[in-house]
Parts: structure tokens; C-alpha cells; sequence
């Protein structure tokens, strides 16, 4: 992760906009996801960051995360990016255990997007 984006990761905390053990558990994250070799930068995963860090923080309030009609859309579209899917429902998983917000579908498919979206612009990945 690079200085700008845990500048980010920071100011959200700092200003009280999320919580610190949602800004731990998005930086685990991210960390993870740059020692599997992708590129986890403020340009790469800004976006991801943010959208992360406020969602689980509605969940975390009890605020409803709404459905989007274009939900069926993105479905389709992560049908090429199985493993950003696979991901993202994992994410999903630990943010239900350590936080006790499970993302609502329409969120992991938005995660989905930005995993695919960052795995697009890292180094490809060899499988050991």
C-alpha cells in the first residue's frame, strides 16, 4: 500500500467517518491483497478503499444498504472475473466474523467490480 492511500485510510479515521476496527479490517485487506502481488496503490484501489470503509460502517450502524437496479448488470459482468467474485464473497465472510457485517449481495458485486478492476491493472499473478 502506498503512503497516499493509507493517507486516505487514515483521514476517514481520524474524522470519525468510519471506525477504527473498519479501518483495520480494510487495511488487512488490502495488505493481503498487495502481498498476493497486486498493486495496491491510491490510483489502483482509492476507489475500493472508500466504497469498503463506507459500507461496512452503514452495516455497522444498522443503515440499509439499498439494491441497485442495475445489480443484474454487474452480475453479468463479473461472469469473466470468477475469482475477483471469489474474493470479494470471502472479504464478505471476514468482515461477518470480525465485524459482524456480512456485505448485502449488491455490495460484493460492487467489490467484485473493484477486485477486477485491480487485478486488471497489477502484474499478472503466477500460481504456486
Amino acid at each position: 500500500m502506498d503512503d497516499q492511500l493509507a493517507l486516505r485510510i487514515k483521514l476517514f479515521r481520524e474524522s470519525g467517518q468510519v471506525r477504527p476496527e473498519v479501518a483495520a479490517f480494510v487495511t488487512a485487506e488490502l495488505d493481503a491483497l498487495g502481498a498476493e502481488g497486486r498493486t495496491v496503490t491510491e490510483e489502483t484501489a482509492g476507489t475500493l478503499t472508500s466504497h469498503l470503509m463506507m459500507a461496512l460502517t452503514r452495516l455497522l450502524n444498522g443503515e440499509p444498504i439499498a439494491e441497485f437496479p442495475t445489480d443484474s448488470e454487474i452480475t453479468a459482468e463479473l461472469a469473466g472475473h470468477p475469482d475477483a467474485v471469489a474474493r470479494a464473497r470471502a472479504v464478505s465472510v471476514r468482515a461477518a466474523s470480525e465485524l459482524g457485517a456480512p456485505l448485502p449481495d449488491s455490495e460484493i458485486n460492487f467489490l467484485g467490480l473493484h477486485l477486477a478492476l485491480l487485478d486488471q491493472s497489477s502484474p499478472p499473478r503466477h500460481e504456486t
